[in-house]
């Protein structure tokens, strides 16, 4: 049996949406970000961070990575056949952590996250101001494909979506992107999306 620690309002997410696209069995360890240095927790990953997996005596952590994991032992047409597209599918995730995430998180934070007292607008401006590049970037690989790899969805976009999804919290204006606001739409319009934001169906 597959368990993942981790919460919904945290990366661990991103692999409740695989598991969901994957349809396979799975528990959950409701571990917040908060709780993640416990002692019992760090055994499970010692960086003190969610989300963790276990799978079959193997521990994994990153969420990115476990979902490329996930998609490489249990397939379901989301891991490419071609190693070239399999090599776009680890480019994008890394590119997703390097270059989208922390402008996407820095202007959520200090946007909602944040309580009021600590939120500068100033910064919020500058991270957007930021992530115009990445979003460029990915407005113009797109292209007229309806996904990264082509016609169909992959690892590759569940990972990409995952990050590019806190654009419409932080307030980002993706207006200037009109192919990554239709992309990320498909994206998070699939019903396992949607299920990854429900309550766990185990929880332990």
């Amino acid at each position: 049996m597959i368990t993942l620690y981790g919460i919904t309002r945290s990366r661990a997410l991103r692999c409740l949406w695989m598991l969901e696209e994957l349809g396979i069995p799975y528990q959950r360890k409701l571990v917040a970000p908060a709780d993640a240095r416990t002692p019992e927790h760090l055994k499970v990953n010692p960086n003190g961070h969610v989300p963790a997996l276990k799978d079959d005596g193997l521990i994994l952590w990153e969420s990115l990575a476990i979902n490329l994991y996930l998609a490489d032992k249990y397939g379901k047409g989301l891991w490419p056949a071609s190693v070239e597209d399999r090599g776009r599918c680890y480019q994008w995730s890394i590119w997703a952590m390097t270059e989208m995430e922390t402008p996407l998180l820095t202007a959520l934070r200090h946007r909602v996250i944040y309580p009021e007292a600590e939120r500068d607008a100033n910064v919020a401006r500058e991270a957007e101001e930021n992530a115009r590049m990445p979003l460029g970037v990915l407005d113009g690989a797109l292209g007229n494909r309806p996904y990264l790899l082509g016609s169909a969805f992959s690892v590759a976009d569940l990972n990409v979506a995952s990050v590019t999804s806190y654009a419409s919290r932080a307030k980002v204006d993706l207006k200037p992107f009109p192919k990554v606001a239709d992309w990320l739409t498909r994206c998070i319009e699939r019903p396992a999306y949607k299920a990854a934001l429900k309550e766990p169906r185990t929880a332990a």
